[in-house]
């Protein structure tokens, strides 16, 4: 699924004053990914370049499960949601560059169809000041992301009342970046494959960058997945027509390293460009994303869809670029935390993902189904084998891992539930928040 919003959590600044690393802890960085792995986390691709010069690369897990079971090499490539939209941002700005695009120009040139059309402009799409709806949003979303949609059918959808006034505040929409990818179209008179190929692609002499179609295991393409509790499960596969300048493009972690090496060495767009698109307006720039960590600052941009992740970031100052793609759900933010941890030599303890050991009988009294007077949505307990299993209204069930005979808790999603068997209820932690739920 191409999720409603594709940015992920910044991450967060752990402190201050902390010094570069001397020498990289290489063996550090492939237990993390070992556990990982072997945890049935997060399969995947990490690349990590200083000063020009890639200093680690690894690729772990699986690029399909079949017909045939294909191990991830360093050629695999992975849909990267959302950090598409770092590309599109790119590509708009070299064609301002060159004069063929303002930044203040209405998108009713183009789309005079839209709402508030006359007083939208290509810059508050870039920066998601536009009040235009993300499409995504909409509950139907999910009935039609798999089928081919046109552009007229795109439009139609995207005409939806607005939320705000252009300017008026952020709000992250992939209506905006469809429509950009549009933009790039219309004024280059090609399709974006082409101008993605021949602008970006060529010119960096990339070979596994490209706007994606049907996933092809022939092509070395990657399909997602999720742990089920006992084997990895296919996910959904959008159709690539949807999402556009928005999140359609495939690539790997090493050529995502030369796209922001390329970036910041002035191959892609000039160095006064790269100005305008670090300047954020609540956290969010011209396809850039404020990424601090630990005291340093860096830019780049998340990216999630279908069970694929990605995450590519760029710390001006120390010159040190981080790329990572995945084929399953487990939370970028969460690997990059760590892989920065290491890095910069920062304390940091290997995730640890073991389970306590329950039988059908420890587990069978918390079957049932759950509301809450503070959410809408019901969630569903149940049993398969030893795996005590939820599934909330409306998705997909999830195995919950046992951490105590009460408290289970699910990973990628970052969440965590304690159960009360007598009172026949438990309680649900997830980003801060807390929801009691009650059995039916």
């Amino acid at each position: 699924m191409f999720r409603k919003t594709l940015s992920l959590l910044v991450l967060p600044l752990l402190w201050a004053g902390t010094t570069l690393a001397q020498t990289l802890n290489k063996p550090k960085l492939d237990s993390l990914l070992t556990t990982l792995e072997a945890s049935h986390k997060a399969m995947g691709s990490l690349t990590l370049v200083q000063n020009g010069q890639v200093i680690y690369q690894r690729t772990t897990g699986l690029a399909q499960t079949a017909p045939a079971v294909v191990p991830a090499t360093a050629g695999t490539r992975y849909r990267i949601g959302s950090v598409s939209k770092l590309i599109t941002a790119t590509l708009v700005m070299q064609l301002v560059e060159e004069g063929k695009l303002k930044l203040d120009a209405p998108i009713a040139t183009w789309f005079p169809q839209l709402p508030n059309a006359a007083k939208i402009t290509v810059q508050q799409l870039l920066l998601h000041r536009s009040g235009l709806h993300s499409f995504t949003a909409d509950e139907a979303y999910v009935q039609y992301m798999t089928k081919p949609k046109t552009q007229a059918e795109m439009l139609t959808l995207m005409a939806a009342p607005v939320e705000f006034e252009p300017g008026a505040k952020y709000s992250y929409s992939n209506t905006n970046y469809v429509l950009l990818g549009y933009i790039v179209e219309k004024v280059t008179k090609q399709p974006y494959a082409q101008v993605l190929q021949k602008r970006i692609a060529d010119k960096l002499k990339l070979k596994d960058t490209y706007y994606g179609g049907r996933i092809d295991a022939k092509k070395q393409e990657a399909a997602s997945y999720k742990w089920n509790g006992t084997s990895w499960e296919a996910q959904p596969e959008t159709d690539m027509s949807i999402p556009g300048g928005a999140g359609a493009v495939v690539s790997n972690s090493q050529d995502l390293a030369r796209i922001m090496e390329g970036l910041y060495s002035g191959k892609l767009v000039k160095p006064a460009t790269l100005e305008q698109m670090q300047a954020a307006q609540d956290g969010y720039g011209l396809g850039l994303m404020m990424l601090p960590f630990a005291g340093h600052k860096s830019y780049g941009h998340f990216g999630i869809i279908d069970g694929f992740r990605a995450g590519l970031s760029h710390f001006p100052a120390e010159k040190l670029t981080v790329a990572y793609t995945s084929n399953t759900p487990y939370p970028t933010n969460d690997v990059l935390l760590g892989v920065l941890s290491i890095y910069f030599n920062l304390p940091y303890r290997l995730p640890d993902f073991s389970a306590a050991t329950l039988s059908a009988a420890d587990l069978s009294p918390f079957v049932g189904n759950y509301a809450s007077a503070q959410m809408p949505l019901k969630i569903n307990v149940t049993l398969a084998g030893n795996t005590l299993m939820a599934q909330a209204t409306g998705q997909g069930a999830f195995p919950l891992t046992p951490k105590s005979k009460t408290q289970f808790v699910y990973p990628e999603a970052g969440l965590q539930m304690d159960f009360d068997a007598a009172q026949h209820t438990f309680t649900l932690r997830q980003a801060g928040n807390t929801y009691l739920f009650k059995r039916e």
